[in-house]
This record gives C-alpha cells, structure tokens and sequence, in this order.
C-alpha cells in the first residue's frame, strides 16, 4: 500500500485535523466521531508508511511527512471541489478570496477593506471567518484560508515554528489602551498614569489558557470582576461601570457611548502589531488586491486614530 492509495475522505480528515488541532474539533468539523477520524489518519498514516501526526498535551501537530503531504491534500481537494463544481454547471471561483482574521480587526479594519474593495474590485469574491490567531495560522497551513489577519505582542515571535515560515506583513503596530466609564476618575484626563490602575476592578477575557483585558506586568494580583469572550460584550459591561478593560487601539473607532478610551503613561509600553500572513507562494491577482485593500485601511484606520 502506497500513499497514491489514500482515500479522498482521509485526505479531508487529515486537513481538518492540521486545522483545528485536535482530533475531537476535526470530528466535530466533518460530523464524524472522534475515532472514525482516528481510523482515517491510521490508514493514511499506514499508506504513507509514516507517522503524519504526534500527540501532544493540547492536541495534535503534524509531523514533517504529515506537513509534506497535507500540501499534495490541499491541492487534489481543492482541484476536485472545483472539478466538482464545474461538472455542476457553476463556474469555477477563480476569483474568491478565503480572509480569516482576529476578533477585534473586525471591529473597522476588515469591514472598511471588504467595502473598498468591492467597490474598486466588485468581480472578486471574499469569503470570510472569524478565529484565533493560532487557529488562523493552522488555517493556512492546512490551506482552507489564503490570507489571515492576525495579532501579535511583545514580545514579537514567530507566528509559529513549522517550515517553511509564514510570510507576514505587518499592517500596523500601535500601543494597547485602557477603556473606562466615562463617568470614571482616570477618564478626567488624557491619559493613565500606569500607578493609577492599581486596586481597579477589570473586565477580562480568556484565550488560548490566558487572561485578556488586565494590563500586562502589573505588579499585583488584579481583581477580575467579569470575564467575557465578546469585545462588544466586554465594552457594554465597561460602559455600565462594572470595571475597566484594555483595547486594542483598532477597537477604539468602535467603543459605545459612555467609554472614553486612554493611553497609559509609565512603564513598558506594551505593543500589539496587526499582521497579513500567508504561505509562502506567489499569490494569486485576487489576494493580491485584497492584501492592497488591507494595507489602504489599516493606514485609514491609523489615521483616524492619531
């Protein structure tokens, strides 16, 4: 048995499994259960001769031969889904676009992009989807995204280790803010003074076994009052006067009434960078243009907010 063997489902279950990361969320994904995926990868690892996937304590990774051919998978799904399509009578999508991107570039960057491009582009197609930035990048990996806008903090690493690298572009790079009541004390002024948010009670958020919304290096145990995954939900809560939250500067073009958002002065600044990132291959004309579109509105977008 070779692995011009493999069956085309174990090909899919194989790209689900290097998106999601885990074999549970793969069969969740597909509708299948966890060890019908099991068996899938055990039969494509057995035509390949190989091990294509290793265990490890949050899930599962692709070994070199398993990155190796996940490529070839990719490309023969992608060319049957448009073999597919074309014996459908529908024309082929040429000229769609697959966008993922973090929560809060939704806020402004990525809806002022869509809009621009439509307008100066309307024969492109974009299809898009909100995720994590880890699981953007595994997106790209396993090639069901063509570009991903993503986020990244000091310290700036590499979006992850696989090879061969991400190429990134950096769309912006400013500094995370505070957002508080209006009605609170640190929004008399222009500014926070880094001493001032001790003892205050924040609204927080959690991802990727992290808490979000508390200011980074503060040197107390803060009290987090709420936790919530929504940015919308987080801002609403902050504007109800249930505590003080940090916003990424992108969000500020979007905070309710009833929220001023400040800089803080004092200590490290902390950095967060909005990233394009995609395989590195020469893209196509389409990604070529949204990637221009991204770039013209995250410079709007700065200039809105300097």
């Amino acid at each position: 048995m070779s692995i011009s063997d493999a069956s085309l489902t174990a090909l899919r279950v194989l790209r689900a499994v290097a998106e999601r990361g885990t074999l549970g969320a793969a069969a969740a994904s597909l509708g299948y259960t966890q060890s019908a995926v099991s068996r899938q990868i055990a039969s494509l690892e057995r035509a390949a001769g190989t091990p294509l996937v290793e265990r490890h304590h949050s899930g599962v990774r692709l070994t070199p031969a398993g990155q190796v051919v996940l490529r070839t998978a990719s490309a023969v799904i992608d060319r049957i889904d448009a073999t597919a399509r074309e014996l459908s009578g529908l024309p082929e999508e040429r000229a769609v676009v697959r966008l993922g991107w973090f929560a809060s570039a939704g806020a402004a960057l990525i809806p002022r992009a869509l809009a621009a491009l439509s307008r100066s582009h309307p024969g492109i197609t974009v299809l898009s989807r909100e995720g994590s930035t880890s699981a953007l990048v595994r997106a790209l990996r396993a090639g069901t995204v063509d570009l991903a806008v993503v986020a990244s903090s000091t310290p700036f690493r590499a979006l992850d280790c696989e090879s061969p690298p991400l190429l990134v572009d950096t769309l912006t790079e400013r500094s995370l803010r505070i957002a508080v009541p209006a009605e609170h004390a640190l929004a008399r002024g222009d500014s926070i003074d880094i001493a001032d948010l001790h003892g205050q009670r924040w609204i927080g958020g959690i991802g990727n076994d992290r808490v979000f919304g508390v200011w980074p290096g503060l040197d107390e145990r803060p009290e987090v009052a709420h936790f919530a995954r929504d940015w919308l939900a987080k801002l609403q809560m902050v504007a109800a006067g249930l505590g003080i939250t940090t916003l990424p500067a992108a969000l500020s073009a979007a905070v309710p009434a009833g929220v001023r958002v400040l800089p803080v002065r004092g200590g490290p600044q902390e950095r967060r960078r909005i990233q394009l990132a995609r395989l590195p291959q020469p893209p196509t004309e389409p990604m070529a243009r949204l990637a221009e579109a991204l770039r013209a509105a995250a410079l709007d977008t700065d200039a809105t907010l300097t």
